[in-house]
């Protein structure tokens, strides 16, 4: 067995919790949840911070499409990340968790791999074949996500507690998405949320 990277540090005010079974194996997999700014990104980028080379995987929509505040935030994201870090920006997920690179991989994150695999798709309108093709993406995923040998941490939104959407594509997205985290989580040896900064393991 390989080495399995560096170990994953419990964030500061964390809730305690028996070591992972899974810890010392090569692809474990961890699941770090919170609702809009609640420190989600910044608790996955810290259980990484003090290891070696990390693939960043961004799959938000590229900074300079027109949206300044996206752009704001896409910067904001880049400048706490270490400069050995590599950032690949890709929907490709399950190429890069089936890849060989011993490298870990922190993909930031499922929420906006969602939305634009549903645009790619054409998911949101519902029409014949939308479904199945949404399906086939999300199921290479979380196939890549059970049998990756890469140390890999997720981030993800939970917005399944809040206001029920207004749309009907809304509401798609938010059942989509909460399928979703739940099927990852279900593969995941460690899960974390976060409220309000602080942080709690859930497994």
């Amino acid at each position: 067995m390989g080495d399995p990277g560096p170990p994953t540090t419990a964030p500061a005010g964390a809730k305690s919790a028996a070591p992972s079974p899974a810890t010392a194996r090569v692809g474990r997999r961890v699941l770090v949840l919170g609702g809009a700014r609640s420190g989600k990104s910044a608790t996955a980028e810290g259980m990484l911070a003090d290891g070696g080379p990390v693939d960043y995987v961004a799959t938000g929509t590229p900074p300079g499409s027109g949206d300044a505040e996206w752009d704001v935030r896409v910067a904001e994201h880049r400048q706490r990340r270490p400069p050995h870090w590599r950032t690949v920006e890709t929907l490709a997920l399950a190429e890069v968790l089936a890849a060989p690179d011993q490298a870990p991989v922190l993909v930031d994150c499922l929420t906006t791999w969602l939305a634009r695999v549903m645009d790619e798709c054409g998911a949101w309108d519902e029409t014949d074949g939308t479904a199945a093709a949404l399906a086939d993406r999300t199921g290479e995923l979380l196939q890549a996500w059970r049998n990756t040998r890469r140390q890999v941490i997720a981030v993800s939104s939970e917005i399944g507690s809040g206001v029920v959407p207004g749309t009907a594509s809304g509401r798609r997205f938010r059942d989509e998405l909460g399928r979703l985290n739940t099927s990852i989580a279900a593969d995941s040896d460690e899960v974390w949320f976060c409220t309000a900064g602080i942080v709690r393991r859930l497994r």
